[in-house]
């Protein structure tokens, strides 16, 4: 039986000092939720259009308490995203760069039909002078 120096035992004042703080974490989110709840409400009353910026205003004052547990969550669909663009932009790359090549021989070889088109007709000029 684990006793601290003067003989009391601590592990049951540990779980009861954790019970209060997970407690005032529920209950101070539960006073915030209502504490919003009534401003909205309020500001439906008045005037609609206030009703974005006190949402934009929760999620500005929430963000730092839940970015990191949401970071966490969204991190895997990131990289996911990030792996899925460098492959499109890859590919996209490649298909580009095979066009260019074809636009690129066609454009040779029109000008090649044009070069002898352009031949026969001065060695027919030739011809008929």
């Amino acid at each position: 039986m684990p006793m601290s120096h003067n003989g009391h035992d601590t592990s049951a004042s540990e779980d009861i000092a954790a019970e209060p703080h997970d407690e005032q974490e529920n209950g101070g989110l539960n006073k915030t939720v209502a504490t919003v709840a009534v401003v909205a409400v309020g500001a439906a009353l008045f005037e609609a259009a206030l009703l974005p910026g006190i949402a934009l205003g929760v999620a500005a004052v929430a963000a730092p308490k839940y970015l990191p547990k949401l970071a966490g969550a969204l991190n895997p669909l990131f990289k996911s995203t990030v792996r899925g663009t460098y492959r499109l932009a890859q590919k996209s790359k490649e298909m580009f760069a095979e066009a260019h090549e074809q636009v690129n021989d066609i454009v040779a070889e029109v000008k090649a039909e044009s070069e002898a088109a352009a031949k026969e007709a001065a060695s027919a000029e030739k011809h008929a002078a």
